[in-house]
Protein backbone atom coordinates (compact mmCIF):
# COMPACT_ATOMS: atom_id res chain seq x y z
CA UNK A 1 0.00 0.00 0.00
CA UNK A 2 1.40 3.42 -0.99
CA UNK A 3 1.79 6.29 1.48
CA UNK A 4 -1.12 8.13 -0.16
CA UNK A 5 -3.40 5.09 0.08
CA UNK A 6 -2.44 4.69 3.73
CA UNK A 7 -3.37 8.29 4.45
CA UNK A 8 -6.72 7.94 2.71
CA UNK A 9 -7.34 4.81 4.77
CA UNK A 10 -6.77 6.85 7.93
CA UNK A 11 -8.99 9.62 6.53
CA UNK A 12 -11.85 7.17 5.98
CA UNK A 13 -11.61 6.21 9.63
CA UNK A 14 -11.70 9.85 10.76
CA UNK A 15 -14.25 11.51 8.47
CA UNK A 16 -17.60 10.99 6.80
CA UNK A 17 -17.54 8.24 4.15
CA UNK A 18 -19.39 10.25 1.48
CA UNK A 19 -17.20 13.33 2.04
CA UNK A 20 -14.02 11.28 1.71
CA UNK A 21 -15.32 9.57 -1.43
CA UNK A 22 -16.07 13.00 -2.95
CA UNK A 23 -12.55 14.19 -2.09
CA UNK A 24 -11.05 11.13 -3.77
CA UNK A 25 -13.13 11.79 -6.91
CA UNK A 26 -12.01 15.41 -6.96
CA UNK A 27 -8.34 14.44 -6.70
CA UNK A 28 -8.73 11.78 -9.38
CA UNK A 29 -10.94 13.64 -11.87
CA UNK A 30 -10.79 17.35 -11.06
CA UNK A 31 -8.97 19.92 -13.16
CA UNK A 32 -5.89 21.67 -11.83
CA UNK A 33 -7.95 24.81 -11.22
CA UNK A 34 -10.59 22.81 -9.30
CA UNK A 35 -7.90 21.58 -6.89
CA UNK A 36 -6.49 25.02 -6.11
CA UNK A 37 -8.02 27.11 -3.32
CA UNK A 38 -11.12 24.97 -3.10
CA UNK A 39 -14.28 26.70 -1.93
CA UNK A 40 -15.59 24.11 0.53
CA UNK A 41 -19.17 25.36 0.40
CA UNK A 42 -19.15 24.95 -3.39
CA UNK A 43 -17.57 21.52 -3.00
CA UNK A 44 -20.23 20.41 -0.51
CA UNK A 45 -23.08 21.58 -2.74
CA UNK A 46 -21.63 20.00 -5.89
CA UNK A 47 -20.92 16.72 -4.08
CA UNK A 48 -24.25 16.61 -2.22
CA UNK A 49 -22.38 16.39 1.09
CA UNK A 50 -23.31 18.12 4.34
CA UNK A 51 -21.21 21.28 4.74
CA UNK A 52 -20.03 20.47 8.27
CA UNK A 53 -19.02 16.95 7.23
CA UNK A 54 -17.15 18.35 4.22
CA UNK A 55 -15.32 20.87 6.42
CA UNK A 56 -14.40 18.16 8.93
CA UNK A 57 -13.15 15.87 6.15
CA UNK A 58 -10.88 18.55 4.67
CA UNK A 59 -9.55 19.44 8.13
CA UNK A 60 -8.58 15.82 8.72
CA UNK A 61 -7.16 15.61 5.17
CA UNK A 62 -5.07 18.72 5.82
CA UNK A 63 -3.75 17.28 9.07
CA UNK A 64 -2.77 14.12 7.16
CA UNK A 65 -0.84 16.16 4.59
CA UNK A 66 -3.23 15.52 1.69
CA UNK A 67 -4.27 19.18 1.39
CA UNK A 68 -2.75 22.52 2.36
CA UNK A 69 -4.95 24.98 4.24
CA UNK A 70 -4.71 28.69 3.40
CA UNK A 71 -6.04 31.69 5.35
CA UNK A 72 -6.56 34.40 2.72
CA UNK A 73 -6.99 38.07 3.60
CA UNK A 74 -9.60 39.46 1.21
CA UNK A 75 -10.41 42.93 -0.04
CA UNK A 76 -14.11 43.58 0.71
CA UNK A 77 -14.27 45.84 -2.34
CA UNK A 78 -12.98 43.70 -5.21
CA UNK A 79 -12.67 40.26 -3.59
CA UNK A 80 -8.95 40.12 -4.31
CA UNK A 81 -6.55 38.22 -2.06
CA UNK A 82 -4.32 40.74 -0.31
CA UNK A 83 -2.27 38.16 1.58
CA UNK A 84 -2.25 34.36 1.79
CA UNK A 85 -1.13 32.63 4.99
CA UNK A 86 -0.48 29.00 5.82
CA UNK A 87 -1.68 29.68 9.36
CA UNK A 88 -3.80 32.29 11.09
CA UNK A 89 -0.83 33.04 13.34
CA UNK A 90 0.80 35.09 10.57
CA UNK A 91 -2.12 37.55 10.33
CA UNK A 92 -0.57 40.31 12.41
CA UNK A 93 -0.95 43.52 10.46
CA UNK A 94 -3.55 46.05 11.61
CA UNK A 95 -4.22 47.28 8.07
CA UNK A 96 -4.24 45.63 4.66
CA UNK A 97 -4.15 47.79 1.54
CA UNK A 98 -5.72 46.92 -1.80
CA UNK A 99 -3.97 48.61 -4.72
CA UNK A 100 -6.81 47.78 -7.14
CA UNK A 101 -9.35 49.58 -4.93
CA UNK A 102 -6.87 52.08 -3.42
CA UNK A 103 -8.34 51.39 0.01
CA UNK A 104 -7.11 50.05 3.33
CA UNK A 105 -8.98 47.66 5.60
CA UNK A 106 -8.59 46.43 9.16
CA UNK A 107 -8.84 42.63 9.10
CA UNK A 108 -11.82 40.90 10.69
CA UNK A 109 -12.46 37.17 10.76
CA UNK A 110 -16.00 37.38 9.40
CA UNK A 111 -15.86 38.24 5.71
CA UNK A 112 -12.25 39.33 5.27
CA UNK A 113 -10.54 35.99 5.93
CA UNK A 114 -11.32 33.12 3.58
CA UNK A 115 -10.18 29.59 4.41
CA UNK A 116 -9.50 27.46 1.35
CA UNK A 117 -7.75 24.18 0.65
CA UNK A 118 -5.35 23.21 -2.15
CA UNK A 119 -4.20 19.71 -2.98
CA UNK A 120 -0.73 18.90 -1.66
CA UNK A 121 1.99 18.38 -4.29
CA UNK A 122 2.73 15.08 -2.55
CA UNK A 123 -0.74 13.90 -3.57
CA UNK A 124 -1.03 15.52 -7.00
CA UNK A 125 0.93 18.29 -8.67
CA UNK A 126 -1.09 21.09 -10.22
CA UNK A 127 -0.04 24.17 -12.17
CA UNK A 128 -0.67 26.51 -9.23
CA UNK A 129 2.11 24.81 -7.27
CA UNK A 130 4.42 26.70 -9.65
CA UNK A 131 2.65 30.08 -10.03
CA UNK A 132 5.17 31.29 -12.61
CA UNK A 133 3.99 28.53 -14.93
CA UNK A 134 0.39 29.72 -14.93
CA UNK A 135 -0.85 31.56 -18.03
CA UNK A 136 -1.54 35.27 -17.57
CA UNK A 137 -5.25 35.13 -16.82
CA UNK A 138 -5.10 31.84 -14.93
CA UNK A 139 -2.69 33.49 -12.49
CA UNK A 140 -5.04 36.44 -12.02
CA UNK A 141 -8.08 34.21 -11.63
CA UNK A 142 -6.56 31.55 -9.39
CA UNK A 143 -4.12 33.52 -7.26
CA UNK A 144 -5.50 37.05 -7.04
CA UNK A 145 -9.27 36.69 -6.92
CA UNK A 146 -10.77 34.64 -4.14
CA UNK A 147 -13.11 31.69 -4.34
CA UNK A 148 -15.91 34.03 -3.27
CA UNK A 149 -16.02 35.70 -6.71
CA UNK A 150 -18.66 33.98 -8.84
CA UNK A 151 -16.68 33.50 -12.05
CA UNK A 152 -17.70 31.01 -14.69
CA UNK A 153 -15.44 30.38 -17.67
CA UNK A 154 -17.77 32.42 -19.90
CA UNK A 155 -18.22 35.30 -17.47
CA UNK A 156 -14.48 35.61 -16.85
CA UNK A 157 -13.71 35.62 -20.57
CA UNK A 158 -16.48 38.19 -21.06
CA UNK A 159 -15.03 40.43 -18.36
CA UNK A 160 -11.58 40.29 -19.95
CA UNK A 161 -12.95 41.14 -23.40
CA UNK A 162 -15.12 44.00 -22.11
CA UNK A 163 -12.91 45.75 -19.58
CA UNK A 164 -9.27 45.02 -20.50
CA UNK A 165 -7.60 47.32 -23.02
CA UNK A 166 -4.23 45.58 -22.92
CA UNK A 167 -2.33 42.94 -20.96
CA UNK A 168 1.30 41.91 -21.11
CA UNK A 169 3.69 39.57 -19.33
CA UNK A 170 6.93 41.27 -18.34
CA UNK A 171 9.91 39.08 -17.36
CA UNK A 172 12.24 40.28 -14.56
CA UNK A 173 14.00 43.52 -15.55
CA UNK A 174 12.01 43.86 -18.79
CA UNK A 175 10.47 47.00 -20.25
CA UNK A 176 7.71 47.28 -22.85
CA UNK A 177 5.93 50.09 -24.69
CA UNK A 178 2.19 49.76 -25.32
CA UNK A 179 0.27 52.09 -27.64
CA UNK A 180 -3.28 52.77 -26.45
CA UNK A 181 -6.27 54.91 -27.29
CA UNK A 182 -7.59 55.97 -23.90
CA UNK A 183 -11.39 56.27 -23.72
CA UNK A 184 -13.24 58.82 -21.61
CA UNK A 185 -13.30 56.42 -18.64
CA UNK A 186 -11.50 55.75 -15.37
CA UNK A 187 -8.50 53.55 -16.19
CA UNK A 188 -6.49 51.30 -13.84
CA UNK A 189 -3.14 49.71 -14.59
CA UNK A 190 -2.90 46.83 -12.13
CA UNK A 191 -0.43 44.00 -11.54
CA UNK A 192 -1.59 41.10 -9.32
CA UNK A 193 1.94 39.81 -8.67
CA UNK A 194 3.27 42.92 -6.92
CA UNK A 195 -0.21 44.20 -5.98
CA UNK A 196 0.64 47.56 -7.56
CA UNK A 197 -1.54 50.01 -9.45
CA UNK A 198 -1.64 53.35 -11.22
CA UNK A 199 -4.94 55.17 -11.77
CA UNK A 200 -5.72 57.44 -14.73
CA UNK A 201 -8.72 59.75 -14.53
CA UNK A 202 -9.39 60.17 -18.26
CA UNK A 203 -11.70 63.10 -19.06
CA UNK A 204 -11.97 66.33 -20.97
CA UNK A 205 -11.49 67.18 -24.64
CA UNK A 206 -9.80 64.39 -26.63
CA UNK A 207 -6.12 65.01 -27.38
CA UNK A 208 -4.71 64.56 -30.86
CA UNK A 209 -1.04 64.23 -29.96
CA UNK A 210 0.33 61.04 -28.44
CA UNK A 211 1.39 61.40 -24.79
CA UNK A 212 4.06 59.36 -22.97
CA UNK A 213 3.13 57.65 -19.70
CA UNK A 214 5.09 55.20 -17.57
CA UNK A 215 4.44 52.76 -14.74
CA UNK A 216 7.30 51.08 -12.88
CA UNK A 217 6.65 47.89 -10.89
CA UNK A 218 8.76 47.11 -7.85
CA UNK A 219 8.11 45.23 -4.63
CA UNK A 220 6.46 48.14 -2.88
CA UNK A 221 2.93 46.68 -3.18
CA UNK A 222 1.66 50.21 -3.66
CA UNK A 223 -0.97 52.34 -5.26
CA UNK A 224 0.99 55.03 -7.13
CA UNK A 225 -1.81 57.59 -7.16
CA UNK A 226 -4.16 59.07 -9.76
CA UNK A 227 -3.10 61.05 -12.83
CA UNK A 228 -5.62 63.23 -14.67
CA UNK A 229 -5.28 63.01 -18.44
CA UNK A 230 -7.30 63.75 -21.56
CA UNK A 231 -8.69 60.95 -23.74
CA UNK A 232 -6.74 60.00 -26.83
CA UNK A 233 -3.51 58.28 -27.90
CA UNK A 234 -0.77 57.41 -25.38
CA UNK A 235 2.46 55.44 -25.32
CA UNK A 236 2.49 53.55 -22.02
CA UNK A 237 5.90 52.39 -20.84
CA UNK A 238 5.70 49.43 -18.44
CA UNK A 239 8.90 48.52 -16.58
CA UNK A 240 9.52 45.56 -14.27
CA UNK A 241 12.16 46.27 -11.63
CA UNK A 242 11.58 43.05 -9.69
CA UNK A 243 13.25 39.63 -9.84
CA UNK A 244 10.03 37.91 -10.92
CA UNK A 245 7.63 38.27 -13.81
CA UNK A 246 4.80 40.78 -13.49
CA UNK A 247 1.41 40.62 -15.19
CA UNK A 248 0.04 44.14 -15.67
CA UNK A 249 -3.25 44.78 -17.41
CA UNK A 250 -5.04 48.00 -18.33
CA UNK A 251 -8.61 47.92 -17.03
CA UNK A 252 -11.60 50.14 -17.74
CA UNK A 253 -12.99 50.66 -14.24
CA UNK A 254 -16.59 51.10 -15.33
CA UNK A 255 -19.94 49.45 -14.72
CA UNK A 256 -18.96 46.18 -16.44
CA UNK A 257 -16.00 45.59 -14.09
CA UNK A 258 -17.97 46.59 -11.00
CA UNK A 259 -20.85 44.32 -12.01
CA UNK A 260 -18.60 41.32 -12.49
CA UNK A 261 -16.80 41.82 -9.17
CA UNK A 262 -20.09 42.32 -7.31
CA UNK A 263 -21.15 38.76 -8.15
CA UNK A 264 -20.25 37.02 -4.91
CA UNK A 265 -20.89 33.60 -3.44
CA UNK A 266 -20.49 32.25 0.05
CA UNK A 267 -17.16 30.84 1.18
CA UNK A 268 -15.76 29.33 4.35
CA UNK A 269 -14.84 32.21 6.64
CA UNK A 270 -12.29 32.10 9.43
CA UNK A 271 -15.06 32.98 11.86
CA UNK A 272 -17.06 29.92 10.87
CA UNK A 273 -14.04 27.63 10.98
CA UNK A 274 -13.06 28.79 14.46
CA UNK A 275 -16.55 27.78 15.65
CA UNK A 276 -16.16 24.29 14.18
CA UNK A 277 -15.63 21.57 16.79
CA UNK A 278 -13.39 19.46 14.54
CA UNK A 279 -11.08 22.44 14.00
CA UNK A 280 -10.85 23.08 17.73
CA UNK A 281 -10.14 19.41 18.39
CA UNK A 282 -7.42 19.08 15.73
CA UNK A 283 -5.80 22.53 15.96
CA UNK A 284 -6.37 23.09 19.67
CA UNK A 285 -3.15 25.07 20.25
CA UNK A 286 -2.29 26.08 16.68
CA UNK A 287 -4.86 28.77 15.91
CA UNK A 288 -3.41 32.03 17.29
CA UNK A 289 -0.21 33.31 18.83
CA UNK A 290 -0.30 34.45 22.44
CA UNK A 291 -0.02 38.13 21.46
CA UNK A 292 -2.62 38.03 18.67
CA UNK A 293 -6.00 39.75 19.00
CA UNK A 294 -8.16 39.41 15.90
CA UNK A 295 -11.49 41.15 15.55
CA UNK A 296 -14.78 39.38 14.87
CA UNK A 297 -17.74 41.62 14.05
CA UNK A 298 -20.39 39.01 14.88
CA UNK A 299 -20.25 35.82 16.92
CA UNK A 300 -23.00 34.07 18.89
CA UNK A 301 -22.22 32.84 22.40
CA UNK A 302 -24.16 30.24 24.35
CA UNK A 303 -23.59 29.64 28.05
CA UNK A 304 -25.15 26.83 30.05
CA UNK A 305 -25.13 25.89 33.72
CA UNK A 306 -26.73 23.15 35.78
CA UNK A 307 -29.26 24.37 38.30
CA UNK A 308 -28.58 23.17 41.81
CA UNK A 309 -25.48 21.14 40.99
CA UNK A 310 -24.13 21.58 44.52
CA UNK A 311 -27.35 20.20 45.97
CA UNK A 312 -27.17 17.36 43.44
CA UNK A 313 -23.83 16.18 44.86
CA UNK A 314 -25.28 16.41 48.36
CA UNK A 315 -28.44 14.52 47.44
CA UNK A 316 -27.14 11.59 45.39
CA UNK A 317 -23.48 11.42 46.39
CA UNK A 318 -20.26 12.18 44.55
CA UNK A 319 -20.08 9.06 42.35
CA UNK A 320 -23.63 9.25 41.03
CA UNK A 321 -23.47 13.03 40.65
CA UNK A 322 -20.21 12.77 38.73
CA UNK A 323 -21.75 10.25 36.31
CA UNK A 324 -24.77 12.51 35.81
CA UNK A 325 -22.67 15.59 35.15
CA UNK A 326 -20.41 13.63 32.78
CA UNK A 327 -23.45 12.38 30.86
CA UNK A 328 -24.76 15.96 30.66
CA UNK A 329 -21.44 17.17 29.20
CA UNK A 330 -21.55 14.37 26.63
CA UNK A 331 -25.04 15.38 25.53
CA UNK A 332 -24.14 19.06 25.26
CA UNK A 333 -20.96 18.37 23.28
CA UNK A 334 -22.94 16.28 20.79
CA UNK A 335 -25.59 18.99 20.41
CA UNK A 336 -23.05 21.77 19.90
CA UNK A 337 -21.24 19.81 17.20
CA UNK A 338 -24.54 18.83 15.52
CA UNK A 339 -25.54 22.49 15.29
CA UNK A 340 -22.23 23.57 13.70
CA UNK A 341 -20.80 25.09 16.86
CA UNK A 342 -17.79 24.49 19.06
CA UNK A 343 -17.31 24.14 22.80
CA UNK A 344 -14.78 26.75 23.88
CA UNK A 345 -14.41 25.53 27.44
CA UNK A 346 -16.17 24.15 30.49
CA UNK A 347 -16.16 26.01 33.79
CA UNK A 348 -17.24 23.74 36.62
CA UNK A 349 -20.64 22.46 35.49
CA UNK A 350 -21.01 25.23 32.89
CA UNK A 351 -20.33 25.20 29.16
CA UNK A 352 -19.29 28.08 26.90
CA UNK A 353 -19.92 27.48 23.18
CA UNK A 354 -19.75 29.58 20.04
CA UNK A 355 -21.72 29.61 16.80
CA UNK A 356 -21.20 31.62 13.64
CA UNK A 357 -24.86 32.78 13.50
CA UNK A 358 -27.62 33.42 16.09
CA UNK A 359 -30.00 30.86 14.61
CA UNK A 360 -27.45 28.07 15.10
CA UNK A 361 -27.02 29.07 18.76
CA UNK A 362 -30.79 29.14 19.26
CA UNK A 363 -31.20 25.78 17.52
CA UNK A 364 -28.55 24.35 19.85
CA UNK A 365 -30.33 25.77 22.92
CA UNK A 366 -33.66 24.23 21.92
CA UNK A 367 -31.93 20.96 21.08
CA UNK A 368 -30.18 20.97 24.47
CA UNK A 369 -33.45 21.48 26.28
CA UNK A 370 -35.05 18.51 24.51
CA UNK A 371 -31.97 16.36 25.08
CA UNK A 372 -31.90 17.10 28.81
CA UNK A 373 -35.60 16.25 29.13
CA UNK A 374 -34.86 12.93 27.45
CA UNK A 375 -31.85 12.32 29.71
CA UNK A 376 -33.96 12.99 32.82
CA UNK A 377 -36.74 10.72 31.53
CA UNK A 378 -34.27 7.89 30.96
CA UNK A 379 -33.03 8.27 34.53
CA UNK A 380 -36.55 8.78 35.91
CA UNK A 381 -35.67 11.94 37.72
CA UNK A 382 -35.45 15.72 37.51
CA UNK A 383 -31.83 16.03 38.56
CA UNK A 384 -30.49 17.70 35.39
CA UNK A 385 -32.04 21.15 35.03
CA UNK A 386 -30.23 23.30 32.48
CA UNK A 387 -30.10 27.10 32.38
CA UNK A 388 -29.15 28.64 29.02
CA UNK A 389 -28.22 32.16 27.88
CA UNK A 390 -27.44 33.42 24.36
CA UNK A 391 -26.03 36.70 23.05
CA UNK A 392 -24.55 37.87 19.74
CA UNK A 393 -22.12 40.67 18.97
CA UNK A 394 -18.49 41.67 18.28
CA UNK A 395 -15.53 40.24 20.14
CA UNK A 396 -11.82 39.50 19.98
CA UNK A 397 -10.35 36.09 19.25
CA UNK A 398 -7.39 35.51 21.58
CA UNK A 399 -5.26 32.72 23.02
CA UNK A 400 -5.63 32.04 26.74
CA UNK A 401 -3.93 29.12 28.50
CA UNK A 402 -2.72 27.74 25.16
CA UNK A 403 -6.17 27.54 23.60
CA UNK A 404 -8.40 29.66 21.42
CA UNK A 405 -10.74 31.84 23.48
CA UNK A 406 -12.79 35.02 23.15
CA UNK A 407 -12.77 38.33 24.96
CA UNK A 408 -15.05 41.35 25.12
CA UNK A 409 -18.32 42.75 26.40
CA UNK A 410 -20.33 40.37 24.20
CA UNK A 411 -18.88 37.43 26.12
CA UNK A 412 -19.60 39.12 29.46
CA UNK A 413 -23.21 39.83 28.54
CA UNK A 414 -23.80 36.27 27.31
CA UNK A 415 -22.55 34.89 30.64
CA UNK A 416 -24.68 37.34 32.64
CA UNK A 417 -27.79 36.55 30.56
CA UNK A 418 -27.38 32.86 31.36
CA UNK A 419 -27.41 33.85 35.04
CA UNK A 420 -30.94 35.19 34.62
CA UNK A 421 -32.32 31.84 33.46
CA UNK A 422 -34.28 29.61 35.77
CA UNK A 423 -34.57 25.84 35.37
CA UNK A 424 -35.21 24.76 31.76
CA UNK A 425 -35.53 28.36 30.57
CA UNK A 426 -33.59 29.96 27.73
CA UNK A 427 -32.76 33.65 27.88
CA UNK A 428 -31.62 35.45 24.75
CA UNK A 429 -30.86 39.05 23.88
CA UNK A 430 -32.47 41.22 21.23
CA UNK A 431 -29.81 40.60 18.51
CA UNK A 432 -30.56 36.88 18.80
CA UNK A 433 -34.36 36.86 18.74
CA UNK A 434 -34.52 39.55 16.03
CA UNK A 435 -32.21 37.63 13.71
CA UNK A 436 -34.45 36.70 10.75
CA UNK A 437 -33.50 33.01 10.73
CA UNK A 438 -33.85 32.73 14.52
CA UNK A 439 -37.21 34.50 14.40
CA UNK A 440 -38.49 32.05 11.79
CA UNK A 441 -37.27 29.15 13.90
CA UNK A 442 -39.23 30.36 16.92
CA UNK A 443 -42.35 30.91 14.84
CA UNK A 444 -42.18 27.46 13.25
CA UNK A 445 -41.76 25.88 16.69
CA UNK A 446 -44.71 27.84 18.09
CA UNK A 447 -42.50 29.50 20.69
CA UNK A 448 -42.82 33.05 21.96
CA UNK A 449 -39.92 35.18 23.17
CA UNK A 450 -41.21 37.24 26.11
CA UNK A 451 -39.27 40.50 26.64
CA UNK A 452 -38.25 41.88 30.02
CA UNK A 453 -35.85 44.53 31.23
CA UNK A 454 -32.91 43.28 33.25
CA UNK A 455 -29.95 44.70 35.12
CA UNK A 456 -26.81 42.67 34.54
CA UNK A 457 -23.89 42.69 36.94
CA UNK A 458 -21.05 44.77 35.53
CA UNK A 459 -23.22 46.24 32.75
CA UNK A 460 -24.14 49.90 33.27
CA UNK A 461 -27.38 50.09 31.30
CA UNK A 462 -30.43 47.91 31.60
CA UNK A 463 -30.81 45.36 28.83
CA UNK A 464 -33.87 43.93 27.14
CA UNK A 465 -33.73 40.15 27.32
CA UNK A 466 -36.20 37.55 26.11
CA UNK A 467 -37.32 34.42 27.90
CA UNK A 468 -38.09 31.45 25.68
CA UNK A 469 -40.02 29.20 28.04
Amino acid sequence: MSETESRFTVLRQSADHDAVAAIERLVREGSDRALNRINLLDFAAASNVNEEKAIAAFLHASRLGLFDMSWNLLCPGCGGILDANATLKTVHREDYHCALCAAGYEPTLDEMVEVSFSVSPRLRRIAAHDPNSLPFWEYTRQLFWSSGIDFSDDSFAQMVSEVVLESIELPPGAKSVVSLQLPDQFIIVFDPVTHSSQFFDVKGEPATECRDLSVVFNKAHAHFGTLAIQPGPVRLVLENRTDQRVLPAVYIAGDALHHMLSRRKKFLTANRLLTNQTFRDIYRTDALDVDQQLKITSLSFLFTDLKGSTELYERVGDLVAYDLVKAHFGVLNEVVAAEAGAVVKTIGDAVMATFSTPDRALAAALHMRRAMLKLNAERRGEDMLLKIGIHEGPCLAVTVNDRLDYFGQTVNIAARVQGLAMSRSIFATEPVVQDPAASRMLASAGLVAVPQSASLRGIADKLTVYEIA
